[in-house]
């Protein structure tokens, strides 16, 4: 069942500036905006998509724009007829794809709130990052903070910050034309503002497309300001940073239950294979 409500459509220049494409086998290029998500799984209590890169999830700074809030309020106008309050619990950046779980009254989302709350939820992501790690397993446990300056939201590791953790796993290497990166997967202990694109760059390896980890935040100004530099492009090599949540497990009804959720086209073309 495929959650695919009508909105407007946004062009990749509407938010990314004018992309120019990378001349590279294989690419996957633009992306756009648009209210288009997968319903993964569902319930009379939550539901489970898939949210695509780059859609927004909440309205913000009173952009007019698909979010995958209106899409959800219009797929579920009936049972929001009837009572139902959704509430986002997943909640992944605009450039984020993957899983995302929302509840649709007050008590499941105090039932899973519950659980986020005591650590209890599972979370992976598959992240693709510059170069070739020298460590196959790692375990980052680095503090981060609001790193103040220019770009308000970035985040940095500072040990009066709050505790952070995260694990990374090489699942493999491969080169290109641009060079070398490779496929990680993270899991995530605590749930902190962009704690898996802090910590990957705290491990000398960011997230390919990151505008602002990885770099002097020059290209997220840029986008901003409504245009990415020929210099930035061709730095960030994808049009959004690549990661992908790509498993949820949480308790329900006393069983552990899962969902998975592959790489999507954009990466999956990029690494090379179906993710």
């Amino acid at each position: 069942m495929n959650g695919k409500v009508p909105s407007a459509k946004l062009s990749v220049g509407k938010l990314f500036g004018d992309w120019k494409e990378p001349d590279f086998p294989g690419s996957v290029f633009p992306v756009r905006a648009e209210c288009d998500f997968k319903v993964i799984d569902e319930s009379e209590d939550w539901i489970v998509v898939e949210k695509p890169a780059p859609l927004a999830v909440h309205p913000a700074n009173g952009k007019v724009e698909p979010t995958l809030l209106s899409g959800l309020e219009e797929l579920l106008i009936y049972e929001r007829a009837n009572g139902a309050r959704l509430s986002i619990l997943t909640r992944l950046d605009r450039e984020t794809s993957g899983l995302v779980l929302v509840a649709k009254n007050a008590a499941a989302a105090r039932h899973f709130s519950f659980q986020f709350q005591d650590r209890r939820v599972e979370k992976e992501y598959l992240a693709i990052v510059h170069g070739w790690p020298e460590w196959e397993d790692l375990r980052v446990e680095a503090s981060i903070i609001r790193g103040g300056g220019t770009i308000w939201l970035r985040q940095v590791v500072d040990p009066t910050g709050r505790d952070c953790v995260t694990g990374f796993r090489v699942e493999r290497r491969f080169a290109n034309a641009l060079g070398n990166f490779s496929v990680v997967r993270c899991f995530p202990e605590t749930g902190r503002m962009h704690q898996i694109r802090v910590h990957l760059e705290h491990a000398g390896h960011p997230l390919v497309g990151d505008k602002i980890y990885g770099t002097d935040g020059s290209p997220y100004l840029e986008q901003i300001a409504g245009g990415l530099s020929d210099a930035s492009v061709a730095r960030l090599i994808l049009p959004r940073h690549a990661l992908h949540a790509c498993l949820l497990a949480v308790e329900w009804e006393g069983k552990r239950v899962e969902w998975k959720s592959g790489l999507p086209g954009d990466l999956a073309a990029f690494a090379g294979n179906a993710g």
